[in-house]
Parts: C-alpha cells; structure tokens; sequence
C-alpha cells in the first residue's frame, strides 16, 4: 500500500553525503572519509529513510508502553529520569555493499555501496528500565517486545515496526537502549530523534526503529512490513517478488549481519608500496580478532594493524602497509572473528541484496 508523503518538512541533510534516493532521502557517506574516524561524525552518519523524515518537540513527545496488564503514556522527562547508559555501537544498514551483490544479478532495494554504516556513541535508558518504570510485567509469559513509530509515513505499512525477542530486549548485557543521545548531543530528527532504539549488535534495518512513540510487549513478532515480509534472506533461486510472497513467512527476520571487512582508501606512497585503510564489523560469533589483506588474490596474507576497537559491539578500523607491489594492481581484506570464522571470498546472491560479505576489494 502507498501514502502520500510530503518530503517539503524535511530539515536539512547533510552535504557530505551521497544521495542514492531523494523521496525519501537515503544517503551515504563515501568509504573513504568513514575509514578516518573511530566514532563517525554526525555528518558522515548515513540516512535510511522509508518516508519522510519529521521533527518533534521533545517537550510534549511521548511513548506509550503496552502489555496485557494495560498501557502508560511515558514523556521524555521521565525517560531521562531513568540511569543513563552509554554504549559504542555499529549501526549498520542490512544492504551495505547491495551494489556489488547487484553487479552478479539484479537484486531490489535501494542501491548502496559500502558507506551505509556508523559507529556512534550512544546513550539513554535501558530497555529493562523503561519497562520497569511502566510497570511492565517482563516476566509474564510474552515472548517479544515489539517497537514502533506511527509518527511518520511509511513506504510499506500503516507504520514502521519491529521486534526482538523479549528475553534478549530486557536483558542488560545486551545494550538495548531507548537512546536520545548521539556522539554526546542531542538525537537529531535525522536520525530518529527525539527517541530511537539501539540493539546492538543486529542490523540497522528494521531494528533500531526511529522516531519511537509505541512499545508493545506481545505473544507474536511485531506484524509490520518490514519485519513479516522484508529484511530476510530467501534462497538464491527465488529470483522475483512473485515467486517470493509464500515464502516470507517461512524465513526468519535477520539479527545479526555476517563477519565483514571493507577497504576504504588504497595509497601509492612510492612506486612499489600502497598503505591500504579499512573498517571491519563482527558477525554473531564474537569480536573481529583479525584483519589480513593480500594483493591480487595472492597466496600470501598479511596481518594488517588493528587502530580501534572499543567494546564489543564498535567496528573494528585496521591498516597496512604493502611492499613489492607493481604499478597496478588490487587490494583484498577478509577479517578473521574471536571464534576462528573467516570472511569468504565470495557471498551467495539473495533478492533483497542483503548481508553482502565477500571478501573487500580496492583497485590502485
């Protein structure tokens, strides 16, 4: 189903980024200004947007908080009330790096390189805190806790929804967060203020739902769109919407994306050497414990020099140096996990174009 949307509201956007898609406004920043920041400056920070973005004062905005035993209406005086939690966290978009899946066959969705990623400072209330404030029973015997905004249009649905499963929302370990803070400044409308949730750790996608203004803790996965009938991966041989509609139900909503490492900027610093510099982002097995680059898809790999990783759930930014190269040539990187995982050489096609992780290539 499709709304009317007005994109005439819209603050501005910023101008360091690449537009991919002007209604609604999604953008990324290029690879090589990402690579030289540990925490991504808000200009740098990508947009992915399903409808028009909508700014609120934060004065009178509120969240209502609903279970079986009734509802209450939280304002964001009383969220900050609550303990502030500060976490590093990798927000990721679920299609970053869609465009080279879409250089082997044709995949839908908006076309992306591999920019649509930032690793923020984030801080707000735990999940587990909110719930306890409103009184929430989590330990009844509901089995997910649902996010939404209906503050804003949507592409697909009446709103835009999400869940996780209750046992993992509550659980402080975890970092879930109704944040309102970014990089130590006040969430902006552009990305999901006054009000988004963080799930560390799972992609960017659906997830962590902007502009928040309903939580439901719920027997069922929340019903929206983009939970039920997007953001999965179907079988390589599902090659078309058609073939895709009975499907969407038998394949679980994506977590987590794979073991994935980019590369950001490959330099000549004299004739037979390039200094390489990329970022790497764990899958669900663990932290990124390595990084190696090779060139030309030699046999040899080297070890690249680790220059930030903070926490479990932030990127991971490396670097190397490379000897004995010749007037052309190209870089690969794969990275390597805590649990001995290695990203592959190539990924397996989906039509969503999603959780790309092939080896990360860069041409001098």
């Amino acid at each position: 189903m499709t709304f009317p949307m007005d994109y005439s509201q819209e603050p501005p956007h910023s101008e360091h980024l690449i537009i991919q898609a002007k209604e609604p406004f999604n953008a990324e920043a290029p690879v090589t200004a990402l690579v030289e920041f540990a925490i991504t400056p808000e200009d740098l920070v990508y947009a992915r947007n399903h409808g028009p973005v909508r700014e609120f004062e934060e004065e009178i905005y509120t969240i209502t908080v609903q279970s079986k035993g009734g509802q209450v209406k939280l304002g964001m005086s009383e969220i900050k009330s609550l303990p502030k939690t500060r976490i590093v966290a990798a927000l990721q978009c679920a299609g970053n790096r869609r465009n080279e899946m879409g250089a082997i066959k044709p995949v839908n969705g908006v076309g992306w390189d591999s920019g649509v990623i930032a690793n923020c400072s984030w801080a707000g209330a735990r999940l587990k805190d909110v719930l306890e404030h409103a009184q929430v029973d989590v330990n009844d015997s509901s089995t997910h806790v649902c996010f939404a905004s209906y503050a804003t249009l949507c592409q697909d649905d009446k709103f835009y929804g999400s869940s996780v499963a209750l046992d993992y929302g509550k659980s402080p370990e975890n970092g879930v967060l109704l944040a309102y803070e970014m990089n130590d400044e006040p969430l902006s409308a552009e990305h999901g203020g006054p009000l988004r949730v963080v799930v560390p750790g799972y992609l960017g996608a659906s997830r962590w739902v902007k502009w928040l203004d309903t939580i439901t803790i719920s027997d069922d996965e929340s019903p929206n769109f983009y939970q039920q009938r997007d953001y999965k991966i179907l079988p390589p041989e599902v090659e078309n919407k058609a073939q895709a509609t009975s499907l969407w139900s038998k394949y679980p909503s994506m977590t987590a994306l794979p073991l994935n490492s980019v590369i950001g900027s490959v330099a000549k610093t004299c004739p037979s050497t390039v200094f390489v510099k990329g970022y790497a982002v764990p899958g669900g097995a663990g932290s990124v414990a390595a990084v190696e680059v090779t060139v030309n898809e030699g046999e040899t790999w080297y070890p690249a020099k680790i220059t930030y990783q903070e926490g479990k759930w932030s990127w991971t930014l490396w670097e190397a140096e490379l000897t004995g190269v010749g007037e052309t040539g190209e870089v690969c990187c794969r990275a390597i996990d805590e649990a001995g995982n290695i990203q592959p050489k190539e990924s397996s096609w989906n039509l969503r174009g999603v959780a790309y992780n092939a080896w990360g290539r860069m041409k001098w």
